[in-house]
Parts: structure tokens; sequence; C-alpha cells
């Protein structure tokens, strides 16, 4: 999304250091990609991944510069790349190391998709056995499989392309209906194998803590552990499925009952209406939300 996090920058000294500090890393100006574009370069795997990372620690800080954070956070998760922001906001790797780890996911997920045409397509109206029989009956051979277990009624499956097109023609026939996505290729499935593969050697020379709070794995849908268990279950999570509706009820169920998404999009909020509407649910994205007391305050 072209002009992420430009709000922020303009009017925070500490977001405005993020992007600064990710320029001299990444050794490219992201900064401008975020602001200015053009969209067809921001978008890709490779850009995006770091662009959205960094724009959602800028915000973070912005929040940390009006004393926003103090006592915010008592637990995180994050969907997907999302993972990557909640565990640096807990301790377990610097900012260095994650804008690094993240850009070159993005480059051996945008490679390995790539190498192998593939896509993602997002089913309306499933459940999990339904993907499920979907996946059986338009896979034909080929790779297609549950990708995002993302919230009631809707799940994302994953795979070869024309086994995806397939599994689009037959969606009514187990009850749901099926859209597919843009994105480069078929992320949380084994034609991301070789992606997996190489970001385990990133992540075994990458300094990880244990976190300083609780962090819920997309994989096991439980808290991470120690630094070699974190390294695992990331360079798993680019193969597994995101079981981000078990994340969250697993949260639920340990009692908390608000949540603030911060990051450039509003995905995880919307979602959330869905997986539970008892719970607070609020997202950070532009200056306007950093600035709005009443966002962070419970009702």
């Amino acid at each position: 999304m072209v002009g992420m996090g430009a709000d922020v920058a303009a009017e925070s000294p500490r977001a405005a250091d993020i992007y600064a500090r990710a320029n001299e890393i990444l050794g490219f100006d992201l900064r401008g990609l975020c602001f200015d574009g053009p969209a067809a370069e921001l978008e890709r795997t490779d850009v995006q991944q770091p662009a959205i990372l960094v724009t959602s620690i800028a915000l973070l800080e912005a929040l940390a510069e009006q004393g926003g954070l103090e006592g915010l956070f008592a637990a995180s998760a994050g969907l997907s790349l999302g993972e990557y922001t909640a565990l640096y906001q807990a301790g377990s790797m610097s900012f260095e190391d994650v804008v690094r780890v993240v850009r070159r996911r993005g480059e051996l997920m945008q490679e390995a998709a790539q190498a192998s045409p593939s896509g993602m397509v997002s089913l309306i109206g499933a459940d999990e056995q339904q993907a499920q029989a979907l996946c059986e009956k338009a896979a034909e051979g080929e790779v297609l499989v549950v990708a995002n277990l993302n919230c009631p009624g809707q799940i994302v499956i994953s795979g070869a392309r024309s086994a995806c097109e397939r599994a689009v023609s037959l969606a009514d026939e187990v009850g749901c209906r099926a859209i597919p996505l843009k994105v480069a290729g078929a992320f949380h499935s084994p034609l991301m194998q070789p992606a997996a593969d190489q970001l385990g050697q990133v992540l075994a020379g990458t300094e990880v803590k244990a976190p300083a709070l609780p962090v819920v794995s997309n994989v096991t849908a439980d808290y991470h552990g120690d630094a070699d268990s974190i390294r695992e279950l990331l360079q798993q999570q680019v193969v597994q499925s995101v079981r981000w509706q078990a994340s969250v009820e697993r949260l639920i169920d340990e009692g908390f009952d608000r949540f603030v998404e911060v990051g450039p999009n509003r995905v995880l909020t919307g979602l959330m209406r869905k997986i539970n509407r008892r719970v607070q649910a609020v997202s950070i994205g532009k200056l306007e939300d950093v600035r709005n007391p009443k966002l962070l305050a419970p009702v």
C-alpha cells in the first residue's frame, strides 16, 4: 500500500529514524518505496515483507514516543509475517537482525514462487473439513493444502496454479465460495520448501532470544519457547498452515480480552470480529490512530 507510514514518519522522529535505519541495513530506499511507490515494486514479496515489518515497528516507536506502549502488551501474536513483528516487540530479535531476516525471507519466498507456477485461494463459508475435502478433490496429484485458518468461514488454500484453478471451479460442490488471491505464489505450502531450507540457514546464524513476554506461534498456536525452538518454528511456518484462529483463541482462553493490531493494514481487527465479538479489538495503522488515546482505553 503506497503511502504506508508516511504520515507517522513526518510527525514522529523515532518513526522517521526507523525508516532511516532500515534503508542503511537494506542498502536501498525502502522508505521511498513505502511513501511514494511505485506500487508494482512495493508489492513484490521481497520488498513488501520488509516494508510492512518496518512500518509496523515505526508505528510501535511512534506509540512509545508519546508513552502509549507503557504496559500495553502482556502477550502478542502475528499472522505470518506479523509473527516477526511480535517477536521483535517481545525482544527476541534486534531491529537489524529482524529486518535482515525478513528481507531474506521475502527474497526466498519470491524465488520459490517463481520456480513453480502456483497461487492461493480464499474459501468463504468453509470449515477446515470442507477445505481439506476440496484440496483432495482438486489436487489431482499436485500440491494443494490448507494454508491459513484465519477465522470461522475464512480459510485459504495454497498450491499449484492448475490445482488452485480446479478448486475455484469445484468449490460449490463442497458448499463454499472460492476467490483467487493476488499473491506471488503458494505460501505456507510444500512448494515453499526450498525457501524454508535456506531460511533455516539464515536463522541459524541469527541471534535469537527467548521472548520477554508470551508470543504465540503460528504453527502450534501455543507459546514460543527457547531460541532454538523459535528458529525451528519460523522455518516451519513457511511451509505449514498458519493457525491464526486457534492462536487468538488460545490468548482468549488465557483471559486476554483486549487486542491491539499494530501495522499498516486492518485485516486482523476484521478477523477478530468473526472469531469472537465479545473481545475488544482496535487497529493502530495511521498517525491519527497513534494520537487517539481513546483507541487504547478499555471499554
